[in-house]
């Protein structure tokens, strides 16, 4: 899996870039000190993952998601900041990135959050989870239901806010991947959303 590391400190990129390296599934094929060279770097050969900050010059981690998503959307964007922000939670997530982890988790989680997010999981660290749940139940302008959603998608949205990949989903559900995929996709046009991480937030809001 080929990752780009972004962050305005150069020890922190270093020792993230030779934490990645020890691993036989990683391979690190460059920095970045903000978003804007995030984006570059985009442009010029596309990584699989970002490992983003959140507060850097130039362009912060929530704008550089949000542009590389939009002309990227296959690239997953994991946040990694030492800043448990709501407002940053809330437009990082808005904007694309399927995960917010913090800098002070152990380097071994920090590695496996990156590993499910590859697998198409949403990552978020509990004390960020807790953030969010607390953060839309006060936000008064959140989106309530206006359709109809069946009991299995009521299931496979569920699933999906708890951060489960297709293949875990079909597991626990008892069908194909293709069905599960065909639920998410329907579940999509249905709440007019983008994507999953999208699809999560929703269900953290209104169930």
């Amino acid at each position: 899996m080929k990752v780009l590391v972004v962050d305005d400190d150069a020890l922190i990129r270093d020792s993230l870039q030779m934490l990645l390296e020890l691993e036989s599934d990683f391979e690190v094929m460059g920095t970045a000190a903000n978003g804007q060279e995030a984006y570059q770097h985009c442009l010029q050969q596309q990584p699989d993952l970002i490992l983003m900050d959140i507060r850097m010059p130039v362009m912060d981690g929530v704008l550089g998601t949000r542009m590389i998503k939009e002309h990227f959307p296959h690239i997953h964007i994991v946040i990694l900041t030492t800043f448990k922000d709501d407002q940053y939670i809330k437009e990082a997530l808005k904007n694309g990135a399927a995960g917010y982890i913090l800098k002070s988790q152990p380097a071994d989680s920090i590695i496996e959050s990156l590993r499910a997010v590859a697998k198409g999981n949403i990552v978020l660290e509990k004390d960020v989870a807790h953030s969010i749940s607390a953060m839309l139940k006060r936000d008064q302008r959140t989106t309530k239901i206006e359709v109809e959603l069946t009991a299995r998608e009521k299931e496979v949205l569920a699933l999906v806010g708890q951060g489960l990949s297709n293949k875990e989903m079909a597991a626990k559900l008892y069908l194909s991947e293709g069905t599960v995929r065909n639920y998410v996709t329907m579940l999509l046009e249905k709440l007019k959303l983008r994507d999953r991480t999208q699809l999560a937030i929703f269900y953290l809001n209104n169930f």
